[in-house]
């Protein structure tokens, strides 16, 4: 199912807006704070973030300032301003709509970005990683990409069982070396890591797919 990020001033359960994207097959996650929706951004496969303009200023404008992903994401705004239109784009945003939405609109600019964001890299380039052990660094499509030792360890481990949802206690043992406590998220924030070096080398993130509820899967 496609994740949707959805940033609003709104605490109320399903608002209007999330309920009609949750019936087009989405799962809206929603935040009211940029605390929260850093976290969700960093732990959770994204299809797209809608930030909500009603959100107070400090918060919305630093996400949109500090964010590290390529998430896309789309202002949600109460008018049709061309100023506020061009802040937003200014400060980040890929895309703005003006309330009341039409969510059939909504949809296809979320495609749109959608198709914008798959990297385009030669698949037969990418379907060979070379792995180089001794400084724990990886090649594939052309580019270099150094990781952490533990980085490492774990991108090599998830490659030899590509195609498989790998759970995390089993990374957690295999390659932590240490089980796997309940609010222990080391092992989150080290494929997290990972994926924020992909997307800097211009590489695609998604080789690395959570499986909601199991585990991480390697997928081409």
């Amino acid at each position: 199912m496609k994740n949707i990020l959805f940033i609003e001033h709104s605490q109320s359960d399903k608002t209007d807006i999330a309920q009609q994207l949750s019936e087009q097959g989405y799962s809206v996650h929603q935040v009211n704070n940029a605390f929260d929706a850093l976290i969700n951004m960093e732990t959770m496969e994204l299809e797209a973030i809608l930030l909500d303009f009603s959100v107070p200023k400090m918060d919305s404008f630093w996400l949109l300032i500090a964010r590290q992903t390529r998430t896309p994401i789309i202002v949600l705004a109460d008018s049709n301003s061309d100023i506020e239109r061009i802040n937003a784009l200014e400060l980040g945003a890929d895309d703005y709509l003006a309330k009341p939405l039409n969510i059939r609109e909504l949809q296809l600019r979320l495609n749109v970005l959608h198709r914008r964001e798959q990297p385009q890299i030669n698949n037969k380039n990418i379907d060979h990683i070379r792995f180089d052990d001794t400084c724990y660094t990886i090649s594939f499509a052309g580019k270099s990409l150094v990781l952490t030792q533990t980085e490492y360890r774990l991108f090599v481990y998830l490659y030899e069982r590509k195609g498989e949802v790998v759970t995390k206690e089993e990374l957690q043992q295999r390659v932590l070396h240490k089980e796997l406590g309940r609010f222990d998220r080391n092992l989150d924030m080290h494929i997290s890591n990972t994926r924020r070096k992909l997307v800097k080398r211009n590489l695609p993130r998604e080789l690395i797919n959570t499986v909601r509820g199991q585990g991480y899967s390697f997928s081409f």
